[in-house]
């Protein structure tokens, strides 16, 4: 599935050329009906990897991954139009920086969550 959607989306191209400072031509490469794809076939597949290295089946885990598949996601959707400081960063930079945002937000709502529901239990 992966191959698939790297393939249609040409997100191979995208990268070269975002890597290369040329934004205009990756966006211009991408193919945003498939390369909204990528970003839940990828933290999916990380999320599991992730579970089934740590074996760690606790509530949320979840949590990042979900919160970082969907900005990035939206990060994808704004990249031909968004600028930070007049910067535009394209359909490779600005979904990587939604990916922190994704984390960042998602281990504090994972780790709240779980002291509510320890709190909870306690009670």
């Amino acid at each position: 599935m992966e191959f698939l959607v790297n393939v249609q989306s040409h997100f191979n191209e995208i990268i070269m050329s975002s890597f290369q400072g040329d934004i205009p031509k990756a966006i211009s490469q991408a193919n945003y009906q498939w390369l909204m794809f990528y970003p839940c076939l990828y933290f999916f597949a990380a999320w599991d990897t992730y579970r089934d290295v740590t074996g760690e089946k606790s509530r949320y885990s979840y949590l990042p991954f979900v919160l970082s598949a969907y900005l990035v996601t939206v990060g994808v959707m704004y990249s031909p139009s968004f600028t930070i400081f007049g910067l535009l960063l394209g359909p490779v930079w600005l979904p990587i920086l939604c990916c922190f945002v994704g984390i960042g937000l998602g281990l504090p709502l994972k780790w709240l969550l779980l002291k509510l529901i320890h709190e909870r239990e306690m009670d």
